[in-house]
């Protein structure tokens, strides 16, 4: 072998591994990101609480109440740019610490707090007021901008559970240690109020924090061909993304419900004509749709769509045949979501519900 064929062979081994390598490397994150919704007790048809794994068609929870932060309409999600994010800042939800300027400065004056931003495992926002301005904006260590006040912020609660107290106080000491060596005032929340205000928002999302899916599964052992599914799928409406799954999208190209593999492994477009599953399933994101029930009367639409195109039947985790009134409980029960959201000033698909169930 001369040593020009033993140089492609190498090179085409490595293409080999790292294309491997790539598609694992899919798959782990989208299992990751699926997966945990399949893993069922067999107790239910369509409804889970997002990140249990337990579907079920029975009743919610009581849920947890409590006055959680002053409501966000739909519309604050376009209100969602560069400002955005100073705007949903709230006591109960983030716990800020506010540093009084001397002198007027850059962004940049927070010189040791930049390293160490993505150290507390939660999203950290940075806000400025600059002179003669009464309007908080994102302030970015690169920006020229004069201020005279700068908040730190630290958000409580995500889909990861509430802040810790030991982050919590990693935080404020970072913070501080910073703004000592500006000579700042500062202005700082109680450690553990706003930790038990953590605690308690964390219980109220995990209550309200629910999924619903749909199984579409072909009688007896058809598989289903992937290139199929991608022309039904096309038909209702909905696009393959990166993430691996199919999406109906709103015009702000936020995903009202999802189409994935029942299997979790992700469909992606070089593979779909060589792609067969046992069957596939519409799920929808309660607490990060606006409308969600409406948003589950398409999903149900799209549903028998897909139930006619492909010839297969609507079930449920049993594989027992879907009901009109199963359908219909199911829709009570997020109507219940929607409401005890709202009424504690959380509105579903809003920002802020963007920002707390991501």
């Amino acid at each position: 072998m001369s040593e020009l064929q033993a140089a492609l062979l190498a090179v085409g081994f490595g293409v080999i591994v790292a294309v491997y390598a790539f598609g694992w490397w899919q798959q782990r994150r989208y299992r990751r990101k699926f997966g945990a919704a399949f893993k069922t007790s067999h107790a239910d048809a369509l409804y889970q609480k997002a990140g249990t794994g337990q579907i079920r068609e029975a009743a919610l929870a009581e849920m947890v109440g409590g006055a959680l932060g002053e409501a966000v309409s739909p519309a604050d999600s376009a209100a969602a740019s560069l400002d955005g994010s100073c705007a949903l800042l709230d006591a109960r939800s983030d716990f800020i610490i506010e540093l009084h300027l001397n002198e007027a400065s850059p962004a940049a004056v927070l010189d040791g707090f930049w390293q160490r931003k993505f150290d507390f495992g939660k999203p950290v926002h940075v806000c400025g007021m600059a002179l003669n301005s009464a309007q908080w904006e994102r302030a970015i260590a690169e920006s020229q901008t004069l201020y005279a006040r700068l908040r730190i912020a630290l958000q409580l609660v995500d889909r990861g559970g509430a802040i810790s107290a030991a982050k919590l106080a990693d935080f404020r000491d970072l913070v501080l240690g910073v703004a000592r060596n500006i000579k700042a005032n500062t202005t700082v929340p109680d450690l553990d109020q706003t930790h038990q205000h953590a605690v308690e928002m964390d219980a109220f999302c995990a209550e309200v924090d629910q999924m619903v899916g749909v199984n579409l599964v072909p009688p007896g052992t058809r598989l289903l061909p992937g290139a199929k599914i991608a022309q039904a799928a096309a038909l209702s409406g909905m696009t393959l993304e990166s993430d691996g799954a199919f999406h109906l999208l709103n015009a702000h190209r936020h995903s009202l419900f999802s189409l994935i593999n029942l299997d979790t492994k992700p469909f992606q477009h070089h593979t779909l004509e060589t792609f067969d599953t046992a069957g596939i399933t519409l799920l929808l994101d309660v607490p990060r749709v606006e409308d969600p029930a409406l948003q589950f009367d398409r999903m149900i639409n799209v549903a028998h769509e897909l139930a006619r195109e492909l010839q297969v039947d609507m079930v449920d985790d049993l594989r027992v045949l879907l009901s009109e009134n199963g359908v219909a409980r199911i829709r009570a029960r997020i109507v219940e979501v929607e409401t005890k959201m709202r009424d504690n000033g959380i509105v579903p698909g809003s920002a802020q519900a963007l920002r707390l169930f991501s």
